[in-house]
């Protein structure tokens, strides 16, 4: 079994407003066209050749939203081997069905299906449908079928040309279903017959596109009861055969070999859903409203058991190699169950909320989150591999960040139903339609309608508000109550207008015909009705959609505007008619209508962010979440950033040429057939200067430490701080600049630049000054001259010159034990100090110091010996921390 259909309408159970997607196939994607392009140029991996060898594999193809991307996953090897990029296909829903040598598209957006041959990458054919949610494609080995469920049409496809095949099978309006079961039959379900058919494949001709032999179509050619009239149903194609859940009376039904079996579900207290296809004998039916699944057995046993979490936000649970798998959308888990109903596994299925896909597929059940870069793989043996859709060594680059979750729902108030609205009667000969409007849920989603009246009590599915009612006596007076029953119960009951049944009924109108308008109204008209004799009062339209019919409203002219929001944008519809005589008589029910899908102009972008472009003055970068589509693509953004407008097909834009820390409000909305949609508005502020702000400051004798603060203006900043010509760079909080002066007062300039240049700030530090005392004993015993020359009579005192050396002038005498400020050390003329200044550098008359110590001295400055100056607090052989003059 290959096909990935609809799990909430058509193919499975019907639509529902909280979750329309397709079971492994409601992705985005583009229009065929540039998916043909996207073929030709985008395809990376394995050659042509390879393909085909790989298709048999163990391999599926799963879509990733963000990357705009179909990847093809080897189950064995749990990688990626062929990846197809569709330019501009971001959020497209499209309906995919695929076998080891086909891949058939269903664009909803466009309602394009195209036929691909996995053997060459090639598209080999394409032809339209009803764009919408409401048309399904089904595929088995060579056998294709497009199902109408609106229509209620059933039509094969020859799949390497998508030429129709003979004559199509034709249902009423409304059906469900529309699945291969492991045998090659089609099944469909028609609640408003409570019935359920198969459908065989007529046999192509030998070559595409030839004509079938006279009389070759498919055929129904199997039907069996399955539940009371208008009853809402749900099916699942099983191996041989098919199970339909009747989700009125909770009850499951299967059908296989021509024989009928059915169990009662009784724990379940909300509508359960089916997967579109199951696998092995056992049958899960998962009941989202309570977190629960009920396992149906092939003798009819039940068996239950209870997903962790909260919340409805689990999928159809998938049945595969010995254990049960379910999706909770809400957390992105999968909870894994044994045959015994006991969690096993809990998979992380991707990294934020959103939709889950589970398909089992060539021996693997293939886990895909399209939101996320991640998927997984399960083998026969419950073995999980996970699967990195974006692997570099496929197409390279890293994924793009996912968003922050949403905040968790807050949990509604449940309770019982309220009454139906609107609650009409129209009689017929010996018989009265009775139709409603839905009733409000209250917290727990209804499971169905009880109507009652004329002694007979009929229940009909959730999404089926329309029931005739037979066997009445023509000129009797009936009136009927309509209640709705949800998991608390029976909610009030509302009573039709009193109808009385004749025969003279009139005519219905002829025709009917459906407009979809760009403000979100459909417009119906028909042509006016015969009224037998009598006047025809009103005229009562009803809605078919997939699975599920529902009054649209009554006009007294042949025409009826249904308003905006009434139906669902983006999903499929049909009309009849029913006259209504002055009377209280109806018709019958006019010829369905031609399909139109509702539209409007797009909801207003979500998850709206704007931010500053760290690196670039004046700009701008914003990205959000795509707008809801009502019903025709979102085909650009209007992106109005401080009044400067651009046009974007993508989720996000940068947009420059803005002014330096300024403030711009930012504002986005979509376009789509309909027009510009709701606007979407935030405010940012490009980069602006830095702001430096002193804090402290510090010094030692040869540097000053700044503290400071910077404001980086949404920049990235770079420091930097300068004085007495040295500077220093690094830290934007605290810089020391070397290399100073002792004693010297400093101004120092702090500088922070970023894009949008510097910022500057000063503070005012001092360098600590170094004192040292001139030392010299006077040794008049020594027979060396040079002993006493310079310290001698009666002053006891060193020469202070103006340069480094003994010949230089001499400008002054530095006393014995003076106190004198060091400034600075310089090289110059060697000096003996082992008398002057006994114990400094040594004893030898060699022994000689080479250094100079500028000092104040009388008002100015000179230098004096190192052989005769000891620096305070240091050893008398160090210069400390001097600098060099």
């Amino acid at each position: 079994m290959t096909t990935i259909e609809d799990v909430t309408s058509p193919g499975a159970e019907p639509p529902r407003p909280r979750s329309r997607r397709l079971r492994g196939g409601l992705v985005t994607i583009g229009t065929v066209a540039a998916l043909l392009a996207a073929m030709g140029l985008t395809v990376l991996g394995l050659g042509a050749a390879d393909n085909a060898v790989a298709n048999y594999d163990a391999s599926s193809w799963l879509w990733s939203t963000t990357r705009s991307e179909m990847a093809r996953v080897n189950g064995i090897t749990a990688r990626v081997d062929t990846r197809m990029e569709v330019p501009g296909a971001r959020r497209h829903q499209m309906q995919v069905a695929q076998t080891d040598r086909l891949l058939i598209l269903r664009d909803l957006n466009t309602g394009q299906v195209s036929s691909l041959d996995l053997a060459t990458l090639r598209i080999t054919a394409t032809t339209p449908t009803t764009p919408g949610l409401g048309v399904s494609v089904a595929l088995h080995k060579n056998d294709a079928f497009v199902i109408d469920a609106v229509q209620g049409i059933v039509r094969q496809l020859d799949p390497r040309t998508l030429s129709p095949v003979g004559e199509p099978v034709r249902y009423p309006p409304g059906i469900a279903g529309g699945e291969f079961d492991g045998a090659g039959r089609l099944w469909v379900a028609v609640p408003g017959e409570g019935t359920v058919s198969a459908v065989t494949a007529a046999e192509l001709p030998d070559k595409p596109g030839a004509a079938p032999p006279a009389g070759l179509s498919p055929k129904q050619i199997e039907t069996y009861e399955v539940a009371e009239p208008s009853h809402e149903l749900v099916v699942s194609t099983l191996d041989d055969g098919v199970a339909v859940l009747d989700r009125t009376s909770a009850s499951l039904v299967t059908v296989q070999a021509g024989r009928t079996q059915r169990a009662d579900l009784k724990g379940m207290t909300a509508p359960g859903s089916l997967p579109p296809r199951t696998s092995g004998p056992q049958v899960p039916v998962t009941v989202a409203g309570d977190r629960t699944v009920l396992v149906v057995q092939d003798g009819g046993e039940v068996q239950q058991f209870t997903v962790p979490g909260e919340g409805d936000g689990l999928t159809a649970a998938v049945a595969w190699a010995g254990r049960f798998y379910v999706a909770d959308e809400r957390t992105g888990t999968v909870y894994s169950f044994d045959s015994d109903g006991q969690l096993v596994d809990s998979v992380k299925g991707s990294d934020r909320p959103g939709p889950m896909e589970l398909e089992v597929r060539e021996d693997h059940l293939f886990i895909n989150p399209p939101n996320s870069a991640k998927a997984q793989v399960v083998d026969d043996k419950n073995q999980i591999r996970e699967v990195n859709k974006y692997a570099n060594d496929v197409l390279g680059g890293d994924p793009p960040p996912a968003p922050p979750p949403p905040p968790p729902p807050k949990k509604p108030k449940v309770g019982k139903p309220g009454a139906p609205r609107a609650v009409t009667a129209a009689a017929g000969n010996a018989s009265a339609r009775v139709s409603w409007q839905a009733a409000a849920a209250n917290g727990a989603e209804i499971t169905k309608y009880v109507v009652e009246g004329a002694g007979q009590r009929h229940e009909v599915g959730a999404n089926q508000r329309s029931l005739e009612i037979t066997e009445l006596t023509n000129g009797e007076t009936y009136t009927f109550e309509v209640h709705a029953v949800n998991a608390k119960g029976d909610g009030p009951a509302k009573r039709s207008n009193p109808v009385t049944p004749t025969a003279e009924v009139p005519d219905p109108p002829a025709s009917v015909t459906a407009e979809a308008r760009p403000d979100g109204t459909v417009l119906v008209k028909w042509p006016e009705a015969n009224g037998q004799g009598n006047t025809i009062a009103r005229y009562a339209v009803t809605a078919a959609s997939a699975g599920a019919t529902a009054p649209a409203g009554d006009s007294t002219k042949t025409e009826l505007v249904i308003p905006a929001g009434q139906l669902e944008y983006g999903t499929q519809y049909a009309f009849t008619v029913v006259s209504v005589s002055d009377r209280g008589a109806g018709s019958k029910a006019s010829p369905v209508s031609n399909t139109v899908v509702p539209f409007t102009a797009p909801a207003a972008p979500t998850e709206l962010h704007a931010s500053t472009v760290a690196d670039k003055p004046g700009t701008i970068s914003v990205q959000w979440a795509p707008a809801v589509d009502n019903g025709r693509p979102v085909t650009k953004y209007l992106v109005d950033v401080g009044g400067k407008t651009s046009e974007v097909t993508d989720v996000r834009a940068t947009v420059d040429g803005l002014g330096n820390g300024q403030n711009v409000t930012v504002k986005v909305k979509a376009v789509n057939e309909a027009g510009p949609g709701a606007e979407a508005s935030t405010t940012a502020r490009t980069v602006a200067a830095p702001r430096v702000t002193m804090t402290g400051s510090s010094a030692d004798a040869t540097s000053v430490t700044v503290s400071f603060t910077v404001d980086a203006g949404g920049g990235n900043a770079s420091c930097t701080a300068a004085t007495g010509g040295q500077t220093a760079s690094g830290s934007c909080s605290s810089l020391r600049v070397a290399g100073l002066t002792p004693g010297t007062s400093y101004t120092v300039m702090v500088t922070a630049s970023n894009a949008a240049g510097p910022g500057t700030a000063k503070r005012d530090q001092a360098t600590t000054a170094v004192y040292g005392r001139a030392i010299c004993v006077n040794n008049t015993s020594s027979s060396d001259p040079e002993q006493h020359t310079w310290c001698n009579n009666p002053d006891n005192a060193m020469g202070v010159f103006s340069g480094t050396s003994l010949s230089t002038t001499q400008i002054g005498r530095a006393t014995h034990n003076g106190r004198y400020k060091a400034l600075c050390k310089a090289t110059g003329e060697g000096v003996n100090d082992y008398v002057y200044n006994p114990g400094k550098m040594g004893t030898s008359p060699s022994d000689r110091t080479y250094d100079w110590i500028r000092i104040e001295f009388g008002g100015k400055t000179g230098f004096i010996s190192f052989a005769w100056f000891n620096l305070e607090g240091y050893d008398i052989n160090s210069t400390g921390p001097l600098p060099n003059c």
